[in-house]
């Protein structure tokens, strides 16, 4: 097998060939990617496993100068040293209790009024509707914006930020870091508005600020690095996910019925939506700090490791027929929010999120499907997500 470039086919509702390829002939290959650095990936799920709960493996130092990349890095590097921070002075757990459901006692409520109503305007505005802006987007951003305690209807501004924050690139480009600090300084207006923010991660922000034991190890841009950075992964990884799921569903409508009839069948759902949606797009990077035994590789000190997700989500080894969407899978060890210490701390947030808005979709739009041929969906190249342009729908 001649060495591959990296990422794979950044269409999103099939499986790049080379994915199945890989897990079953080489789960350890070479690739080279867009920057032009070598790195294995590995497709196979017991080693996707090992990799992501091996501290060997780090995250934190693929931000390193001169390491080998996976794209070209575009966030500022005085970002990289702050969100280093985040273990210190108090800010995970400010961050863990903002990202824990049973913190908002009224969550739920909130977000079945929120998935209604964009509903009820997607539904008066008749069909075909266009779910990306009209459904998925806002309703995942209005939730991290209330997560954060920042006004919802500052949700598109944000939005409209990420789409170039999270641009794929071989090389930085110009509006990288203007972008970054744009929408950093707004975080920090919104940290030291008047009234001070009480509600969300900024709230808390603020009480730790006062704090005598930290409020000399705190800055201002510190606190909007990590409340900027947690808007933008939390947003665009919720919205891409439902995207994915109502392609699926809207292309499976028994699946879609069997939800109606049997509505308390939407943890395992959403748990088997998660495995085999293809959103992440791009591998989850690591730098090898020692020489690590990984299957049949010996990956040395100072390479570059890919964990593919997809390769180890539909690993028949795991999952019996993986291309089969089953509601009814015992057990489901999936990596779609990771594995080891950075196993997504929104984990359990993301599931909820997911389990409102698909139920509302079902129930209220039982007849969606796609406006038109799943292959004439765009898809967004250059950008940490598969994700489509658009998805025009009707019901």
């Amino acid at each position: 097998m001649t060495e591959l470039t990296f990422p794979l086919s950044r269409r999103g509702d099939v499986l790049p060939e080379e994915a199945r390829r890989l897990c079953a002939e080489r789960p350890v290959a070479p690739v080279r990617t867009m920057t032009g650095d070598p790195a294995w990936l590995v497709s196979s799920h017991a080693l996707a496993k090992q990799v992501l709960e091996d501290e060997r493996f780090s995250l934190k130092d693929t931000a390193n100068p001169g390491v080998p990349r996976q794209y070209a890095l575009t966030i500022p590097p005085e970002v990289v040293d702050n969100m280093g921070n985040i273990n210190s002075a108090g800010l995970r757990n400010a961050v863990m209790k903002t990202l824990t459901p049973r913190a908002d006692k009224e969550l739920d409520g909130w977000l079945q009024a929120e998935a209604h109503r964009l509903i009820d305007t997607l539904v008066e505005q008749g069909a075909p509707g266009e779910l990306r802006d009209g459904f998925t987007e806002p309703y995942s951003a209005a939730l991290h914006c209330r997560l954060l305690g920042i006004p919802v209807d500052d949700w598109r501004r944000l939005m409209a930020g990420i789409d170039v924050a999270f641009l794929t690139s071989p090389q930085p480009f110009e509006g990288s870091t203007p972008n970054w600090y744009k929408d950093l300084g707004y975080m920090v207006e919104r940290l030291n508005a008047d009234p001070e923010p009480k509600d969300g991660l900024l709230g808390r922000f603020v009480e730790l600020r006062r704090s005598p034991d930290v409020s000399d190890r705190v800055s201002d841009e510190l606190l909007a690095t990590v409340a900027l950075s947690l808007f933008g992964a939390g947003a665009v990884s919720t919205s891409s996910f439902l995207l994915h799921a109502v392609i699926y569903l809207a292309r499976q409508p028994e699946l879609a019925e069997r939800l109606r009839r049997e509505p308390a069948l939407i943890g395992r759902a959403v748990d088997e939506l998660l495995r085999v949606n293809l959103s992440i797009g791009d591998a989850l990077p690591r730098i090898a700090l020692a020489d690590v035994q990984v299957g049949e590789v010996l990956v040395q000190k100072g390479e570059l490791v890919l964990v593919l997700v997809e390769g180890a989500n539909y690993d028949p080894a795991v999952f019996p027929d993986p291309e089969r969407i089953d509601f009814d899978r015992s057990g489901n060890p999936h990596l779609a929010f990771g594995a080891g210490r950075h196993f997504c701390p929104a984990s359990a947030l993301g599931r909820t999120h997911a389990e409102i808005a698909v139920t509302a979709l079902v129930e209220r739009l039982p007849g969606l499907r796609l406006a038109l041929p799943a292959e004439q969906l765009a898809w967004r190249p250059g950008f940490i997500k598969r994700l489509p342009e658009r998805l025009p729908v009707v019901w």
